[in-house]
C-alpha cells in the first residue's frame, strides 16, 4: 500500500475556502470513489490556521497511477494555485492490511 501526507500550506485565511472549493466540486468524493482508493480524508490542523493536511491510501503504484490522471486530480491542481502557497508531500510504503 502507498500511502501520502499531503500538507497544505495555504494562503492566509484561503484554507476553508479551498476546501470548500474541493468539496464542492466533488474532488473528495470522485477520489474516494476510485478503484484502488483505501483512504482519502482531510484534516484541519489545530495549531496553524493555514495548513490542512490529507492522508491517502492507495493499493498500489498502479492505482496512484491512475488517479494522477484524472480529471478531478487536474482540477485539483488548478485549485492549488489559487489557495495554495506551499504543498509537502510524504510519501511511504507499507503492507496492505486492509
Amino acid at each position: 500500500m502507498i500511502v501520502l501526507n499531503v500538507t497544505y500550506k495555504c494562503k492566509t485565511d484561503m484554507r476553508e475556502e479551498f476546501l470548500e472549493a474541493i468539496m464542492a466540486e466533488g474532488i473528495d468524493v470522485a477520489c474516494r470513489a476510485e478503484d484502488g482508493n483505501f483512504k482519502y480524508d482531510y484534516y484541519m490542523a489545530a495549531g496553524d490556521e493555514n495548513e490542512m493536511l490529507l492522508v491517502e491510501k492507495w493499493r498500489d503504484a498502479d492505482a496512484l497511477s491512475a488517479h494522477q490522471a484524472q480529471a478531478h486530480f487536474k482540477r485539483l491542481g488548478e485549485l492549488k494555485n489559487e489557495f495554495v502557497e506551499e504543498t509537502i508531500l510524504e510519501k511511504y510504503y507499507t503492507e496492505n492490511r486492509i
